[in-house]
């Protein structure tokens, strides 16, 4: 865990400019109408702001002109002013948070559809922990900064542009003397800025590989805590959460200089303005009522430009998360379906072969998994892959499943290499039972129709009786309808295969791979399953790897595999007979039942 954190730290200081949040831009356009009406909000209420100072204005002068009998219509226009904003103000909190609600969601879908359709070969290089973290933390912090952030930034440049209008109007004098504050506030502004982008994108990298440590830690919580390795999967978890709390609290310090210079700047400026305003009253240079309009108006214009200071850097980490979300939807997968695909008639008959297949997995490039590899396997046919551990023999299942490409060679099913269909296409006519079976956190009814969602109650029934698996699911509290618990924590290794099996036998694909499926299985289950499982081998395809000999012994053929080839294949009684690494294998390991 400890070297991917560091690793990654590699690209932490680099971030693109505030530009990254273009990469919402498709998000947003599908809702065009909203953020046209959302504008409309924003526009009305800082119009509305603005108005306000006017009317003060008008009732200041009119205590100092006398003008009493007009007060109550000042004073009737404040309120209304107020009543319309107030609403314009509901209005546009309503319609900018539904917003922001929507686009996130969106964000998320297209994000977790991207990922989820990524071969393998992604995931050997990235923690699934960061995928979550990219997901869920920086969608809400772009949930923030378009729900709110980006509102308010929106309403205070109309405020800073409207107020600083109708401070030249007011008085010209006073505008130039605020306009030369400006320069002085734009600069921290712009050199801090590029800061907290850094450190912006620094602070979420290191949250994602904290979530990436816990979820690894969690996932093996049994192994960690069998070999007494909590303290130390804690100091490893606790190094990267202070990595991230570190960069965080230099965001946070560098946002907080940057607030005390703009704001110190600002409020000493209008100090300064007020004080030449003053002097300008008591000359008769302008009226009482102008320069409270005028103070009014600078405030507003120094508050917006102090609330775009401090929206800018969520701006930045908005972008950075933006960057980082982007970065996960272009992702280049090594693994494409064609452009103009072919397709099965109906159903496949299950021919297979490997042509001159060879095969180096990404992370192990100088390490041939597969080379040369020619076998052919005809429809119906049962052959066990046997061998040494890493000799290939999981890699031929790999490959077939499409999830990673042969370097060089093809895969070919029923005469069409697989890199010509989709592979939703091939897949949907393979059934997969892995050595480490999936169990799902839902019920056992759910699980096993994961095989096949359209099934029926009785189908899966069926299923699971055929799979030895239907007396302890009766036994269970709810029957088929109990919970299983996240990753079936609530069955045994055996029972987990067993749900395995029952929802390949559910799927009644016409090729059936079992990796291992009886490795975690008594004797007894075990001679239950192999009946079932031989019962599905009929008139399919049936690729099996496996060790156990109760297996091997029944498959019309076995394939020996040795460093990624065929060393021999055959009949266990031929193969055995012929001698050499599979009677080897057999006298070591199938001793007893040799």
């Amino acid at each position: 865990m400890a070297n991917t954190s560091e690793a990654s730290a590699e690209d932490r200081g680099k971030s693109k400019q505030i530009s990254a949040l273009r990469g919402l831009s498709p998000f947003i356009k599908p809702y065009r109408l909203q953020v046209l009406l959302t504008l409309l909000a924003l526009t009305a209420t800082a119009a509305l702001s603005l108005i306000l100072p006017i009317a003060v204005r008008r009732v200041v002068d009119g205590f100092t002109n006398g003008e009493t009998h007009l007060l109550d219509q000042y004073f009737g226009a404040a309120i209304l002013v107020a009543a319309l904003l107030a609403v314009g103000t509901g209005l546009r909190y309503f319609l900018v948070t539904r917003l922001g609600e929507r686009i996130v969601a969106d964000m998320r879908k297209a994000v977790f559809a991207r990922v989820i359709s990524l071969s393998p070969e992604f995931y050997e290089k990235t923690l699934t922990g960061e995928v979550l973290s990219r997901i869920t933390t920086d969608t809400t912090i772009i949930q923030s900064v378009i729900g709110s952030s980006l509102s308010v930034a929106l309403r205070n440049v109309l405020m800073f542009m409207g107020g600083m209008v109708l401070m030249l109007f007011t008085s010209a004098k006073l505008t130039g003397l605020v306009l030369l504050i400006v320069p002085g506030v734009l600069i921290p502004i712009i050199v801090l800025g590029r800061r907290l982008r850094k450190l912006s994108r620094e602070n979420q990298d290191w949250i994602a590989a904290s979530s990436g440590a816990a979820s690894e830690a969690l996932l093996a919580v049994g192994t960690v805590q069998a070999y007494t390795h909590e303290t130390r999967t804690t100091a490893q978890f606790d190094d990267v959460t202070e990595k991230a709390f570190g960069a965080a609290a230099k965001r946070i310090f560098t946002r907080a200089i940057m607030t005390v210079i703009v704001i110190f700047l600002i409020f000493s400026g209008v100090v300064g303005v007020l004080w030449i305003g003053t002097r300008d009253v008591q000359a008769e240079l302008m009226s009482t009522g102008e320069l409270v309009q005028f103070v009014i108006y600078a405030i507003m214009v120094a508050g917006a430009v102090g609330a775009l200071s401090e929206i800018w850097s969520e701006l930045q980490r908005a972008a950075g998360a933006t960057e980082r979300l982007i970065e996960l939807l272009e992702t280049e997968d090594q693994v494409n379906d064609p452009i103009a695909p072919k397709t099965f008639g109906a159903r496949a008959r299950g021919d297979i072969r490997f042509n001159d297949v060879t095969f180096h997995y990404p992370s192990r490039p100088d390490t041939a998994a597969l080379k040369d590899l020619q076998l052919d396997v005809k429809s119906g046919e049962t052959v066990a892959l046997v061998g040494p551990s890493g000799a290939g023999k999981s890699t031929i299942l790999q490959l077939l499943l499409r999830f990673y490409d042969p370097d060089q060679g093809q895969v070919m099913l029923d005469g069409f290499d697989l890199t010509e269909m989709t592979r939703a296409d091939f897949r949907q006519h393979i059934a997969l039972v892995a050595q480490d079976p999936v169990i799902f956190a839902g019920s056992a009814m759910d699980n096993i129709r994961f095989g096949r969602p359209g099934a029926s109650d009785q189908d899966v029934v069926d299923a699971a009786k055929a799979a030895a698996a239907h007396d302890f699911l009766m036994a269970l509290p709810e029957q088929y309808n109990s919970e299983l618990g996240e990753r079936g924590v609530m069955l045994s290794g055996g029972q987990k295969q067993r749900i395995a099996i029952a929802r390949a036998i559910l799927r009644d694909a016409p090729v059936l791979l079992l990796d291992e499926a009886t490795s975690a299985l008594d004797a007894e289950s075990e001679r239950a399953v192999q009946g079932a499982i031989d019962d599905l081998a009929k008139d399919r395809t049936t690729l099996i790897v496996a060790h156990r000999l109760a297996t091997v012994k029944k498959a019309d053929r076995i394939v020996v595999f040795e460093e990624g080839g065929i060393v021999a294949q055959g009949t266990h009684e031929e193969l055995v007979k012929e001698g050499g690494l599979y009677a080897r294998l057999a006298k070591l390991q199938f001793t007893a039942e040799v």
